[in-house]
């Protein structure tokens, strides 16, 4: 098994204990408002991290490529409030055929 299938199986474990993790220690009690404001905010703000870093990381430096432009066309689409499917495939198109360039 490879290193890859390794951190992928880890990963998915952890993130499997995290999820039980709230209902077994929480049990019946309900959260405070402030902490679901925050649990609102959460996904959202780790889902714009991580297209950031996937847009523009590169080796310790910042990577202006057709990376930027798919995410750009991306939100275009969404602005136009175009299918999630379609926003996905019109980035995907478009950063594969600035490649072919």
């Amino acid at each position: 098994m490879s290193a890859a299938w390794i951190v992928v199986l880890v990963v998915g474990a952890v993130t499997v204990l995290f999820k039980a993790a709230g209902p077994v220690f929480l049990g019946r009690r309900e959260l405070p408002r402030r902490v679901l404001d925050l649990v609102d905010v959460l996904a959202p703000a780790m889902l714009a991290a991580l297209v950031v870093t996937q847009a523009v990381g590169g080796d310790e430096a910042i990577v202006v490529d057709e990376r930027l432009a798919g995410v750009a066309v991306a939100a275009a689409a969404l602005v136009l409030r175009a299918p999630l499917v379609v926003v996905m495939a019109v980035a995907a198109v478009t950063a594969a055929l600035l490649r072919l360039l």
